[in-house]
């Protein structure tokens, strides 16, 4: 894996174990933050800086404008063509129709100023909170990523530990395969009996092949989001496991949401900000007064040039423009409207994410502690059945059986963890505190 500046901290992340770097779930979500992690948490520290440089453009409208130039000219002009004529009544004088070439030489500095401009003031404010818009946009970007990241680990692992949970069911199937091919050495079973498990031990070796798939399929997307190189090898450190969560009640969640979440905040500023685009098109309405000044030297050359100035004030007074700002005063009202409108749904949205997620969480843990019961019961039938065989008062159908049971119980189980732990990132991601629920 290449190695840069910025990825150095990563590297303390990781230990190398046989060719392969270990990888927790939180140092994945680290990793996926960083600077040259995740393609979406990038692009949205991209944004702010875009949002800055747009609020940086707002603010110039009342900062002075200053400015400089120099020339130097060669001109000629038709004074008939501007309108210069004169008869004068001096025998032998006619006045010229044309005057050049001559030179002109002109260096001078401008500078204009706002002094009273309500409308760039507002738009100057707006621009401040679509900055702090993009940064909660952007802290919301990284709760996102830091979820998606979360559950492909999750899968990840839940990927492992069916890979594990296969092959002790073909470690199984072998052993009853073994045991039927004994017993029928013995004179106790049957050539069908030893079909019969053999067909098991195939059906278990199928499955474990199926599911390394799924596993390399896991991994890939894990890698892709936390932006590392595809062909890199991890060994995940964390196993699907059981942590109970802290007790909480429905309203504590729901103020946790409102109150953290970096989305619904963002929403709020970018109805603020709307909210202030509305007035600035409003208050374009009152008269502008701009102040200008300007200074330098003329003349034929720079050898003969004189200094010149000019200073004043310019009041602006709109009075009519066919209806222009009227119909942008409507538009942005609509834009407020909109705004506020996503504000109020963003919120119920909230609360049915953190609803759904304490659900979940409740039904899932109820899952994880039936599910080790039923592992515990179809190991002990297994074992019941298997001295049965053995002993020869049942036949290899009660053992298939057990088996078949024990294998759907160990899956249930790791299902049940995965969706419990899901749960869990559910609940974090509804209330903004996705770190804070990471198993």
């Amino acid at each position: 894996m290449r190695v840069t500046f910025a990825m150095l901290g990563w590297c303390l992340l990781l230990e190398a174990q046989e060719g392969r770097a270990r990888l927790s779930l939180r140092s994945a979500v680290e990793m996926a933050l960083a600077p040259e992690g995740n393609a979406r948490v990038q692009l949205a520290r991209e944004a702010v800086r875009q949002a800055q440089a747009r609020s940086a453009q707002s603010r110039a409208a009342l900062l002075p404008d200053l400015s400089s130039t120099l020339s130097q000219q060669n001109l000629t002009r038709n004074l008939s063509a501007l309108g210069v004529r004169f008869n004068l009544p001096i025998p032998g004088f006619r006045f010229p129709e044309h005057v050049g070439p001559f030179n002109v030489f002109d260096a001078r500095a401008s500078v204009t100023q706002n002094i009273l401009d309500a409308g760039s003031i507002r738009r100057f404010q707006a621009s401040r909170l679509s900055v702090e818009q993009a940064r909660s946009e952007s802290e919301n970007t990284g709760d996102q990523t830091a979820s998606q990241v979360a559950r492909a680990y999750l899968a990840a692992q839940r990927a492992d530990a069916l890979v594990e949970t296969a092959g002790s069911n073909v470690e199984l199937a072998e052993a009853l395969a073994k045991l039927a091919e004994r017993q029928k050495e013995l004179g106790a079973g049957l050539t069908i009996e030893v079909t019969r498990a053999r067909v098991e031990l195939a059906n278990a070796r199928q499955q474990l092949i199926a599911l390394r798939n799924e596993r390399h399929r896991a991994r890939l997307q894990l890698l892709k989001l936390i932006g590392m190189k595809l062909d890199s090898e991890v060994v995940l450190t964390d196993a699907l496991s059981y942590a109970p969560v802290e007790p909480l009640t429905l309203k504590q969640a729901l103020d946790a949401a409102h109150g953290s979440r970096a989305d619904i905040k963002a929403q709020r500023q970018r109805a603020a900000a709307a909210q202030l685009q509305y007035s600035a098109v409003k208050l374009e309405r009152l008269p502008s007064l701009a102040g200008f000044a300007d200074y330098g030297s003329i003349g034929s050359s720079v050898n003969h040039a004189f200094p010149t100035r000019g200073y004043g004030l310019a009041l602006r007074v709109p009075v009519y423009d066919g209806g222009r700002r009227d119909a942008r005063r409507a538009e942005s009202l609509s834009q407020l409207k909109q705004e506020r409108i996503r504000a109020g749904d963003l919120e119920e949205q909230a609360a049915l994410e953190v609803r759904l997620a304490l659900d979940a969480l409740e039904s899932s843990d109820n899952e994880v502690k039936v599910s080790e019961e039923g592992v515990r019961l179809a190991e002990e039938e297994l074992a019941q059945a298997r001295r049965r065989y053995e002993g020869g008062v049942a036949n290899s159908l009660e053992v298939t059986g057990a088996q078949t049971r024990l294998e759907r119980a160990r899956g249930n189980r790791v299902n049940a963890l995965f969706a419990y732990n899901s749960a869990r990132i559910d609940l974090g991601s509804a209330m903004g505190a996705v770190s804070r629920y990471l198993p």
